[in-house]
């Protein structure tokens, strides 16, 4: 019997793949706990309908993205710290700190997407990556200033 994933099975199958299962697997398993239908004409109707939207909502995520990118190269982010002997900042700048700052100007970033390969502890300019969707990684720069 032919079957559509409803959810990802591990080691069975993707959400929207069609396999070719035993019947009696299908029917008292798959089907029975919502991890696939039957494949109909309708079933495939409803596949098809379910791609095409999760594209083009793909699409308009991109665009938002990319957008996203542009506005945030422009920013630079100023934060004043404490510093010791010969300019040694103290502790180092976070992501939560980055995250609020951020916020404040009016950009919604979740704390996991930003991303400080070194830590923020010298004066100076940093740059800071900025995973926004896949493969589109804004890139913002921090200025660490004597208080």
């Amino acid at each position: 019997m032919e079957v559509i994933f409803l959810k990802d099975l591990k080691n069975q199958g993707k959400k929207g793949e069609i396999k070719n299962v035993k019947d009696g697997y299908a029917e008292n398993f798959l089907i029975k706990n919502g991890y696939a239908t039957k494949k109909t004409k309708e079933s495939l109707a409803k596949l098809s309908h379910e791609q095409a939207k999760k594209t083009e909502e793909d699409g308009k995520n991109k665009k938002e993205a990319l957008e996203l990118k542009e506005k945030l190269a422009k920013v630079t982010l100023e934060f004043k710290v404490k510093t010791g002997e010969q300019d040694k900042v103290f502790g180092s700048v976070s992501v939560k700190q980055i995250k609020e700052s951020l916020t404040n100007l009016g950009y919604k970033i979740e704390k996991n997407a930003i991303d400080i390969v070194n830590p923020l502890a010298t004066l100076g300019f940093h740059t800071v990556k900025i995973n926004l969707y896949s493969n589109i990684i804004a890139e913002i720069k921090v200025h660490l200033i004597k208080q």
